[in-house]
Parts: C-alpha cells; structure tokens; sequence
C-alpha cells in the first residue's frame, strides 16, 4: 500500500473521533466567588443541563474573576460569553437595577424572589438590551449583614466612624454616609487585603459570601443588619446568545433557569447553617437588631432615593404580593 493511501485511511479512521471535538463551541462564564459557593452551584448546574441538552455541542468552561466590573465589560465587548455578578455594578451599565439596591426594600426573600420572577423582574431584564448586554435570568446572594474588626454594632450609632467597604454602587455608598460611616468603594479582589491592612475596618455581605470566602479570618464581628438584599444576575454577550439556533437558544434559557434555582436552593442552605458556622469559626454574631431604627436614621437617605431613583418602581416593589 502507497504512502499517501495508508495516509488517506488513516484520515478517514479518525475523523469521525476528531468531528465532535472541532464542532464543539465553548462558552466561559466568569463569577467571583470560590467554585464551592452559591455562585459556582448556580453556573455548574447550569454547565450540565446545557452540556447534556446540546448532546455535547458546547463546553462550557467556568472561570473565577474577583473584579465583576471587569467581568461584565469582558461580555459586554464578547472576550467571555457570560458572567454571574452580584448587581451592586452592575448600575454602573444598566442604573435601572440600582433600584433594587436600595435598602430595606425586601420585605423577606420570599419577596425578593416574587418581585425578580414577576413582570417588574423580567421588564428589568429587557433594559439590558439597549446596553449591549443580555440580562438571562436572575440569580441571588440574599441579604447583606455587616462585620466589621473593631467593635459589636448593636444600633445605628455604632457604625458612626467605621470605614466601611462597599461596592461600587452609589445607592450602598449613600446608606452607610448617612449612618456616619466613611464608605469606601472597592472592588471585591481587594477586599480581603484591605482587611487585612487595616485600610478598612469591615464590609457588608450576605451569609454565603462570607463563609465562602473565610472573612472570619479577618473579621471579629458580625451584626445581621440584614440591610439590603443582594440580588445576583446571569449577564451575558447578545451576540453568542444571536448565534445559536432557536433550539440551542431556548436549551440555554432552560439551563440559566436550573442554574437560578440551584443558586436559590445554596443560598437557602448557606443561610440556615451559615451563622453556626461563623460562631464555631470564633466570630461576636449579633443576631437581634432593630431594622426600625436602622430605617429611621436612613430617612435622609430614603428621601434621596425618591428623588435620584424611580419612586413609582419602588413603591411598586414595596407593595408586590404574590397572586
């Protein structure tokens, strides 16, 4: 047999194993907590039921990047395909999700929930669009509780004087002004060394953030303030989402759905055992706190939230039931 026929054999032998791998499309999803979080529960379970509904078309491949400003620019220009963020950045690109920002919004997360799913959720969605970002669905990190390294907060005049990380998110950054903190915006890589530094003395986060990230390492105090619920969001590029087929399309839909819930369902679980937890790692947990005084030394701040945000989708958000 001639050189160039055992060469044309052997090409026809192992196509068929090389066509599925060429034909594969990868997709990277970006988010910024430790894979074994509320996050990296949501984008696997995602990555599998698409994974298993394309046949095995696409790879999608999960990545952590702790700056989330970054990572929705990165899906915004199409460097990624996606991104799994909480929304305390995300104003910075479509303000109208700084509405749900603004604290003590949420009655509890039953509420949260039914607001997002409901017709003022998925309208939020839609404003992605004209910023060149697809909003898929909405995830959750849940409510946000404030630690700190120097002292137990049990009343709204404890926090006067605390340096306080937040995100960069306008709407955070008045709340804790008005209580007489001195907000400092960062982004959440930078966190753990400005603890650590003492450039900050504490931050505010949900539960799952900080068990998931050990803050009780640098951290002496927790006060479930309960101050803000955080919602989360899958972001991603509209052009990826444009190439699919229908079919592909709506498989993906249905897995961002199975991912949301298997977020929620983490969330949920983070947070019946999240606070024994913090308190065997060694951390002060104040756990009864006074959200109506809390709501009354932020009356200024409220008062600025009418003004600068969309009061009639905030007292639509205050008065949702469920049906």
């Amino acid at each position: 047999m001639t050189l160039s026929r055992r060469l044309a054999l052997a090409a026809a032998f192992l196509a068929p194993l090389a066509g599925p791998a060429l034909a594969q499309t990868q997709i990277t999803i970006q988010h910024p907590l430790p894979l074994n979080s509320h996050y990296g529960a949501g984008a696997t379970a995602l990555k599998e039921a698409f994974e298993r509904a394309s046949g095995g078309r696409y790879n999608v491949v999960i990545q952590r990047n702790d700056n989330e400003r970054e990572a929705i620019e990165s899906a915004q220009i199409g460097t990624i395909e996606c991104v799994v963020t909480s929304t305390g950045p995300v104003g910075n690109f479509v303000p109208e999700t700084r509405n749900l920002d603004v604290p003590f919004l949420f009655r509890d997360t039953a509420h949260a929930r039914g607001v997002l799913d409901s017709e003022i959720g998925q309208q939020m969605l839609g404003r992605f669009s004209a910023r060149g970002l697809a909003g898929v669905v909405w995830m959750e990190n849940g409510f946000r509780h404030l630690t700190n390294s120097r002292r137990e907060v049990n009343t709204p005049a404890d926090i006067r004087g605390l340096k306080v990380r937040t995100m960069e998110n306008q709407v955070h950054m008045r709340a804790f002004s008005t209580l007489g903190a001195l907000p400092t915006p960062m982004a959440f890589s930078e966190l753990v060394p400005a603890l650590q530094q003492g450039t900050v003395d504490g931050q505010e986060n949900p539960i799952p953030v900080i068990v998931a990230n050990n803050l009780n390492q640098v951290q002496r105090y927790l006060t479930l303030t309960g101050h803000v619920y955080s919602p989360a969001i899958l972001i991603c590029n509209p052009g990826m989402l444009a190439r699919m087929s229908a079919a592909d399309r709506a498989a993906f839909m249905e897995a961002a759905k199975a991912g949301a819930a298997a977020n929620r369902a983490r969330v949920t679980s983070d947070e019946q055992s999240g606070v024994d937890e913090l308190r065997r790692r060694g951390m002060t947990v104040v756990t009864q706190v006074d959200a109506a005084a809390f709501q009354t030394a932020l009356a200024a701040a409220f008062t600025e939230y009418e003004r600068t945000l969309d009061g009639a989708l905030l007292r639509r958000i205050r008065e949702w039931r469920a049906n």
